[in-house]
C-alpha cells in the first residue's frame, strides 16, 4: 500500500480534499472551511498591500474597487475571492519593492490601460479567464477583437457602476468611436437612445456575433422584430422589402425623414413601384392644392403612399393584395 504522502504528491489541493473525502467526510469538511477561511485571509492581507499606497490620495486611486463585484471576497468567482489584486495585476514583486532614489517604480506586471506597457491582447486574456462563454463566445475574431479593442477602452473595472452597463450612459461609451452614429441618433427622427431609452447593446453585441455588424441576433430583421413584433409576419400578403431587410426603407440609427425612412415618401416607393399606369407618375409636387393640375395631391399630402396603402408592411386581409386594408 502506497503512504499517505505517495497519493497526495503532485495531486494538489482538489486531489487531496477528494482523497480526503473519500476516507472521511468530516474531515473533507474542515479542511475545506479552514482552506476557505486561509484563501480569505491571503486575499485581504494582499488588498492591503494594495490599499497601503494606492488610497484616495493616490495618482492610481483603486478603493472604489471594493464597490463593485470584482472585491466580493464571499464569491469565490471573484478576482478578491482569489489574490485580490494581483489576481488580475500578477504578483507584480518589482512594483512593491521600494524604487532606488529618483528613479521610477517599476509597473506592475499587467497594466489595463489603452497606453500602457501590457499589450492589450494580455490584458483582454486576464478578463476572458473570468468573463468567458455567454454573451462574449463569439468574441475571438470579432470587429472589436480584430482591431485591437482592449476591455478596459470600454469597461471600468474599479467602480461599482460601470458606466458601459448603464442604459442611459452607455452610447456616451460606444458613440466615442462611433461619431457617425452620434450625428445621426441626433437627426429628427431616431430611436430614444439619448432619452435613455434603447441601448446599443439592445441591438448589437459588441463582444462578438455570428450575424452582420455585431447583431444580436442572426439577421437585421431578427434583431428589429425583437421589439417590432407585429411586423413580424407572417402575412397574407406580404410586402417583399420588409422580408427581406428593414434596412432597404429605414435607417435604424436616425434619419432626417419620418419613421426613420431613408428618403421621404413618395420618392422612398417610387424607387421599386414605377408601373405603366398608376403610380408612373412621379410625385414632385406639381399637384399640390392651388396648383393647376391637383391630381397628385393625396400621393402627396400627409402620409403620402400610406393615405391609401396603410398595411404597407403586411395584410391578412382577404382584399388587402394591395396592403390598403
Amino acid at each position: 500500500m502506497k503512504p499517505v504522502t505517495a497519493i497526495f504528491a503532485g495531486a494538489g489541493l482538489l486531489g487531496v480534499l477528494l482523497a480526503l473525502s473519500a476516507a472521511s467526510p468530516v474531515s473533507a469538511q474542515l479542511l475545506s472551511e479552514q482552506t476557505a477561511e486561509d484563501t480569505t485571509k491571503a486575499g485581504m492581507e494582499a488588498a492591503r498591500t494594495c490599499t497601503r499606497c494606492h488610497d484616495e490620495t493616490s495618482e492610481y486611486p483603486v478603493l472604489s474597487i471594493l464597490k463593485s463585484r470584482h472585491a466580493v471576497m464571499a464569491d469565490g468567482r471573484t478576482p478578491f475571492a482569489d489574490r485580490a489584486c494581483a489576481t488580475c495585476h500578477g504578483a507584480s514583486l518589482a512594483h512593491m519593492e521600494a524604487p532606488a532614489d529618483g528613479a521610477e517604480r517599476a509597473a506592475p506586471d499587467i497594466v489595463f490601460s489603452s497606453s500602457g506597457p501590457t499589450a492589450k491582447h494580455d490584458q483582454n486574456a486576464v478578463c476572458m479567464d473570468c468573463h468567458k462563454g455567454s454573451n462574449r463566445i463569439h468574441w475571438q475574431g470579432s470587429a472589436h477583437e480584430t482591431q485591437d479593442v482592449a476591455c478596459v477602452d470600454c469597461h471600468r473595472s474599479h467602480i461599482g457602476d460601470d458606466p458601459v452597463l448603464a442604459k442611459d450612459t452607455q452610447a456616451d461609451q460606444c458613440l466615442t468611436c462611433h461619431k457617425e452614429k452620434r450625428a445621426e441618433i441626433h437627426r429628427p427622427s431616431s430611436h430614444p437612445i439619448r432619452e435613455g431609452k434603447v441601448a446599443c447593446s439592445d441591438c448589437h453585441n459588441p463582444h462578438g456575433s455570428n450575424g452582420p455588424k455585431l447583431l444580436a441576433k442572426a439577421t437585421l430583421n431578427e434583431t428589429c422584430y425583437d421589439c417590432h413584433a407585429e411586423k413580424r409576419g407572417p402575412f397574407l400578403w406580404e410586402h417583399q422589402p420588409v422580408r427581406e431587410d428593414c434596412s432597404i426603407c429605414h435607417k435604424p440609427h436616425g434619419s432626417v425623414h419620418d419613421n426613420l425612412l431613408v428618403t421621404r415618401g413618395p420618392w422612398l416607393c417610387q424607387q421599386c413601384h414605377l408601373a405603366q399606369f398608376h403610380p408612373s407618375t412621379a410625385y414632385s409636387g406639381t399637384g399640390l392644392p392651388g396648383a393647376a393640375t391637383p391630381s397628385g395631391a393625396q400621393q402627396m399630402l400627409g402620409r403620402n403612399c400610406l393615405n391609401c396603402h396603410t398595411q404597407i408592411h403586411g395584410s391578412n386581409h382577404p382584399s388587402g393584395v394591395r396592403k390598403t386594408r
